[in-house]
């Protein structure tokens, strides 16, 4: 006899205990509070994705879904509005790029000979970077940006840059946002970003084989419409910003200013942030986020094939003193709207999990809420 979709997630541990972080395509570039491959991959499996249907993220972060999908062969729809999230994913689902071990030979060669003066604009450049970073990242910046490849290819060279930037600065590291001395020197910068590309290649080959497509869309999912979205959804499965916990602009901020992109614009439509709640005459409000979680599952609801489902994993946040159970809202938002309740499951959060939790926001608990179209 068949299980019903119920039924089936019951069947697992969704703590996952034997999950110790992944050594894989999801790890070649840092990205706090990231969704754990588990998730997803359960997910898709045990609910199934309808034929001709794609796996769709409405905030797509690093891509762990959008890989996930491609692995259990089906295509995938992610949406972003932080540009280095989107490199990410782009980079992480599209086909293996054999020439990119030649350009990053090229670019290191022409970086260590280059007398390129610091790059100007970026603020406080001298408390986070030390005058040898400055010139070494200046170099190899200008050097991609120079370099005559292909469209891909250069967003490979562009991640690996991405991913060394808080490693060869002053910040203490993804999950901690202070300055510390760590007494780097160009040929530093040159060895980590060789080395980084190195494991992009390594991962990207091991996937060599024919991939579904995956299309990721740099944009405010506010903004986001069923034309944009292009094709039938059979499955979304995501983890949206939780309200006043997390800052993903924070910690990506020096790495958007040195690759060109503008941090300030990307927080100020950054769905959660905590910057929102403070300083303002008008902060947002439990009401906000709602209408926000509403748009989201209506245009997923707009977008879905027949018997589609959305699957969502989130935590409580607090504002300004008070509990606000998102999970609870994204329930009844769903029932507002005409979804069935599939399931709804408590989660564990594993304590070795690097992510910024703040005393004001500790999130030791998550829910996994599902819902029928």
């Amino acid at each position: 006899m068949k299980r019903s979709v119920a039924e089936s997630l019951l069947r697992h541990n969704w703590n996952f205990p034997s999950a110790n972080g992944s050594d894989d395509i999801h790890s070649i570039h840092p990205y706090p509070a990231k969704f754990i491959p588990e998730i997803p991959r359960t997910l898709i499996s045990e609910i199934g994705v309808p034929k001709g249907t794609a796996v769709f993220d409405p905030f797509c972060g690093c891509g762990t879904t959008l890989v996930e999908a491609q692995l259990l062969g089906h295509p995938s729809i992610g949406v972003d509005i932080n540009p280095i999230a989107c490199l990410i994913s782009r980079v992480k689902t599209s086909p293996p790029a054999p020439e990119l071990s030649t350009a990053v030979a090229t670019i290191l060669e022409r970086a260590r000979k280059s007398s390129i003066t610091t790059r100007l604009g970026i603020p406080n450049l001298d408390h986070w970077f030390q005058k040898d970073v400055q010139q070494a990242l200046t170099a190899v910046a200008h050097e991609i940006a120079t370099i005559d490849v292909d469209p891909s290819i250069r967003a490979g060279l562009r991640l690996a840059l991405s991913a060394i930037i808080v490693r060869v600065s002053n910040e203490d590291s993804d999950t901690r946002y202070a300055a510390v001395n760590k007494a780097m020197t160009k040929e530093k910068v040159f060895a980590a970003y060789d080395a980084t590309s190195r494991r992009i290649i390594e991962e990207k080959t091991k996937l060599s084989y024919q991939l579904p497509e995956s299309r990721v869309i740099q944009n405010d999912i506010m903004e986001v419409t069923a034309p944009m979205i292009g094709k039938r959804v059979g499955l979304m499965v995501t983890s949206p910003p939780y309200p006043n916990a997390y800052e993903y602009w924070l910690y990506h901020k020096y790495r958007m200013w040195w690759l060109g992109y503008d941090p300030i614009a990307v927080r100020k439509r950054e769905i959660g942030a905590r910057a929102h709640y403070f300083g303002r005459k008008k902060t947002p409000t439990v009401d906000d986020f709602r209408r926000q979680m509403r748009h989201v599952l209506s245009l997923a609801r707009e977008v879905f094939a027949p018997r589609g489902h959305a699957c969502v994993v989130i935590g409580r946040s607090r504002i300004h003193g008070k509990d606000v159970d998102n999970a609870g809202l994204i329930a009844e938002t769903g029932k507002e709207l005409g979804y069935s309740a599939v399931g709804r499951i408590q989660r564990t959060i594993a304590a070795n999990r690097k992510s910024f939790n703040l005393s004001h926001a500790n999130i030791k608990t998550e829910e996994l809420i599902v819902l029928g179209k």
